[in-house]
């Protein structure tokens, strides 16, 4: 039976991928930095490896008898070469058959996202692969953003009057699992978009109309790292949520594709869906 390992495990993506993967009866097995802290997230019939990106004392452990690996990278972790690099060493040094990496749109054009340098250094170790290309997470909006919604009714990004074509990560999950239980989807990348694109005035407007409060837009890029910072985000962190946004306010994050759609047999779930499935986050 193939045993797939989850990094990432206990994140938004991570989480989904093992609910979804159980329910296929897969031999699924989480790595996370604390075993203890991951059960209460995760559930304690959870099979789990204790794993860190920073510690290669870890690696062996974790990879043993792994035929696929689900790759999350951290987002503390940019120095690709000295901090994910060795984790993909381990990998094909112990066999693992096939790579599944969640990636970011575009990443293919830009050298200069960490994303990108995995993709290649995944490339050069000679393992197949299936690049998940995600644009930016609905979900990122009920975390990273909750309380700048939930407290002060706004939405603080500094993306200007761009378009987004914003993805589920319960619809990237479901992909995420397709490519890793089915045949076919080795040495493929898939850009995963929603069905729409939006600015953010016209996420506010919906946030507005679900919640019944006034949620307004404010692509402030000053009060933005600002508000960043004096959350205890460290400033290479904020600068990768710049750059990010910068795509979107150039019209770079607009792109809609139709593969979400084909690997999943359905229309990807929409913003409003999302923000009426978790609005009690921002309550």
């Amino acid at each position: 039976m193939l045993k797939i390992l989850v990094t990432g495990a206990t994140g938004n993506v991570g989480r989904e991928v093992i609910r979804l993967l159980l329910s296929q009866d897969c031999n699924v097995c989480a790595a996370v930095r604390n075993p203890n802290s991951a059960k209460q997230i995760l559930g304690s019939n959870i099979q789990s490896v204790p794993f860190d990106f920073t510690k290669p004392d870890t690696f062996e452990r974790a990879f043993l008898q792994v035929n696929k690996l689900f790759l999350v990278r951290p987002p503390a972790l940019n120095n690709v070469r000295k901090q994910i690099a060795p984790v993909l060493n381990a990998a094909k040094l112990a066999g693992v058959e096939h790579i599944v990496f969640l990636s970011i749109l575009g990443a293919e054009r830009n050298p200069f996202v960490p994303h990108s340098k995995i993709e290649r250094y995944i490339n050069q170790l000679g393992i197949k692969a299936t690049f998940l290309r995600a644009s930016f997470f609905m979900q990122n909006l009920n975390t990273t953003h909750r309380e700048d919604i939930k407290a002060r009714g706004e939405l603080l990004m500094p993306a200007g009057n761009g378009k987004t074509s914003f993805i589920d990560v319960r619809d990237i999950a479901a992909v995420a699992v397709r490519t890793l239980i089915e045949d076919g989807h080795q040495e493929k990348a898939y850009p995963l978009t929603g069905a729409e694109a939006l600015t953010y005035y016209e996420v506010a407007d919906i946030f507005t109309s679900v919640l019944g409060k006034s949620i307004r837009y404010n692509p402030s890029l000053l009060k933005f790292v600002r508000q960043m910072r004096s959350s205890g985000l460290p400033m290479d962190f904020v600068l990768i949520m710049i750059a990010i946004y910068t795509t979107a306010r150039l019209g770079l994050a607009g792109n809609i594709t139709s593969d979400t759609q084909q690997l999943l047999n359905r229309s990807p779930l929409t913003i409003r869906q999302y923000v009426e499935d978790y609005r009690q986050f921002w309550l």
